[in-house]
């Protein structure tokens, strides 16, 4: 599932295209995808200008000039492509947003893990797609005084906490795996147990993280790629994730990366680097 640095990457790709711009033409290619279209979606999308494009957590949030929002979310297999001209449809494109420049952006979806739907701008913190999240891991909320109190008292092991988008909005595996091996903690530490000084670095680690995969334009592991159709580079410089039985390459331990399952997730990591 693409994970922050790959939505936000989506969104900065897709802002000189949509923002500003007038929906022209409307295309909704079946009823529903992880869930049901709101009734008279292709209708109250025709015609609306969409004034601003962001991020929140893993969803990209359309503005619209009516007050709605146009919320979307990848999933697993999600692909929003922008093509200069219309091209032909493929069998996965589902909605198509065609601008008054004659710019078309796809929502291409294989697995239809992917939702589009609208919600009002003024109750979009209070619906369930976003009540209660955490703090966005790039703004200034989060620092290492908020970190050290939401993992206060937790007794869960720090990855399991740093996945909790209640605790802090938008990280996923591949990224907590590679921020807490920068930071130097285990993905087993009970997050109780980290305190103020590892939670700053942890901090550090998380945004320096996101900052650097957001440049490389995401990783690009299985569906991802880019608003153009580029893929993302940011894999080809993961320290552990998904490197089990490698070398350590910033270390000079005599150990290898391990894998351990968490939850159901996998986690890698540096058992000398990383206590």
């Amino acid at each position: 599932m693409p994970e922050l640095p790959e939505v936000e990457t989506v969104v900065r790709g897709l802002r000189p295209h949509l923002e500003g711009r007038r929906l022209a033409r409307v295309e909704v290619r079946r009823p529903d995808l992880r869930i049901p279209f709101p009734r008279g979606f292709r209708q109250r999308l025709h015609g609306r200008v969409i004034t601003t494009l962001r991020r929140r957590a893993k969803y990209i949030l359309m503005s619209l000039d009516d007050g709605q929002v146009l919320v979307v979310h990848l999933g697993m297999s999600g692909r929003l492509l922008v093509h200069a001209r219309p091209v032909a449809r493929q069998p996965h494109d589902h909605v198509v947003l065609a601008t008054d420049r004659g710019f078309e952006v796809v929502f291409n979806d294989p697995r239809r893990f992917g939702l589009m739907t609208l919600l009002s701008a003024d109750r979009l913190d209070r619906h369930r797609l976003f009540r209660g999240m955490g703090p966005e891991p790039l703004g200034n909320e989060f620092n290492a005084e908020m970190l050290e109190a939401a993992l206060r008292g937790k007794r869960t092991p720090v990855k399991a906490a740093l996945l909790d988008q209640r605790v802090v909005a938008g990280l996923g595996n591949i990224y907590v795996c590679e921020a807490l091996y920068r930071a130097g903690i285990s993905p087993r530490r009970l997050a109780a147990s980290v305190g103020r000084a590892r939670s700053a670095g942890l901090v550090a680690a998380i945004r320096d993280v996101l900052e650097e995969a957001i440049a490389a334009g995401g990783s690009s592991l299985k569906d991802y790629v880019q608003s153009s159709g580029e893929l993302g580079y940011f894999q080809h410089r993961f320290a552990v994730y998904d490197r089990e039985g490698q070398r350590c390459p910033d270390c000079d331990c005599s150990g290898r990366i391990r894998r351990i399952v968490q939850a159901g997730r996998s986690s890698f990591y540096c058992p000398h680097r990383q206590r």
